[in-house]
């Protein structure tokens, strides 16, 4: 059997002994999450009697048995394994429609939130931490790592808060809550896309920052581990400028750990904007999650814990697989 062949059948058996993998990992996370959820006080009925100014006995009772929280917890569990298995995510009765459908409808803002934010920071960290480590040891390598160790010690909750404040209540740059402004959804294509970006601004830089903080560090990190290499220095004897060493060599052997990271930010994404869609309004799945735990809304949060939880298994094996590409001295065996 050719090199190919084998590497071909090593990777479809590693796939296969992942996806096998996959099923039971997500059944536990999903069982932890139902049995945490659980244990906490109250349940959907008595959040909505709350809001209400109060119910009867009577009347919480009735409504217990129509939203099937009155059966044992373990029947509610295989109710909602059972849903599952068709590939239905249940019906939230709080906002009266299927839960595949609210995760839909707020898929794109998280997408377009957290893609923007894991950009910026790719692209603005490697390039600072390529400069803190071509640059080693003097200002400008100090300056950028103080920056990046505020970034990555500095609250993502208190980042966006500062934000509102500066440069949405101070100056009034940016809007500072939600993706659009009220009654602007019938104006021109031009129009609402310039105003969903000014509303992405302020929420993409402060998560953004996070993240920015990690790429400056892991990029500096691994490009100095490679700087003194026999490779390296053999480039450089072959009289190749300083620049072109860094971009070709240095900087492309140091992409390893940086693609691992961004899979597993990419893998976080329900659950990396939960704070951030939080202060700033913007109508995601993380915002979504969190209302869903303060209402007790059990499907909803379910279904987001679970599509998350499966979003970081993929990006894992994705990552996996990328490792292969980018370094050929790399197998992946089952």
């Amino acid at each position: 059997m050719s090199g190919g062949a084998q590497r071909a059948r090593s990777t479809r058996r590693y796939l296969f002994k992942r996806f096998v993998q996959v099923l039971p990992t997500a059944l536990l996370i999903v069982l932890f999450s139902f049995l945490l959820l659980k244990a906490a006080p109250g349940d959907m009925v008595d959040v909505m009697a709350g809001e209400s100014g109060g119910a009867t006995a009577e009347y919480m009772q009735e409504m217990r048995e129509l939203y099937g929280l009155d059966v044992p917890m373990h029947r509610q569990f295989l109710i909602f394994l059972g849903n599952i298995s068709r590939l239905d995510l249940g019906y939230s009765f709080r906002d009266n429609m299927p839960v595949a459908e609210l995760i839909w409808s707020a898929l794109p803002a998280t997408l377009l939130l957290s893609l923007t934010a894991i950009l910026f920071a790719v692209t603005v960290g490697v390039v600072l931490g390529a400069l803190s480590a071509k640059y080693r040891g003097t200002p400008l390598d100090t300056g950028i790592t103080v920056f990046s160790s505020i970034g990555f010690a500095t609250p993502l909750f208190w980042v966006g808060l500062m934000l509102i404040v500066t440069f949405g209540v101070k100056l009034r740059w940016f809007p500072v809550a939600g993706l659009t402004t009220v009654g602007l959804q019938h104006a021109s294509a031009w129009a609402y896309v310039k105003d969903v970006a000014a509303h992405l601004v302020l929420p993409a830089f402060s998560l953004g920052c996070y993240y920015l903080a990690l790429y400056v560090r892991l990029t500096r990190s691994a490009m100095l581990e490679i700087f003194d290499l026999d490779f390296v220095r053999t480039a450089r004897a072959k009289g190749l400028s300083e620049w072109r060493v860094l971009v070709r060599h240095v900087l492309r052997n140091a992409l390893l750990p940086i693609v691992t990271i961004t899979g597993l930010q990419l893998g976080s994404l329900f659950s990396g904007t939960v704070v951030i869609e939080t202060v700033f309004g913007w109508p995601g799945i993380g915002r979504m999650a969190y209302d869903a735990v303060a209402a007790r809304d059990l499907n909803v949060f379910l279904a987001i814990f679970l599509c998350s939880s499966l979003l970081v298994i993929v990006m894992n094996l994705v990552v996996d697989l990328l490792y292969a590409v980018l370094d050929p001295r790399i197998e992946v065996t089952a």
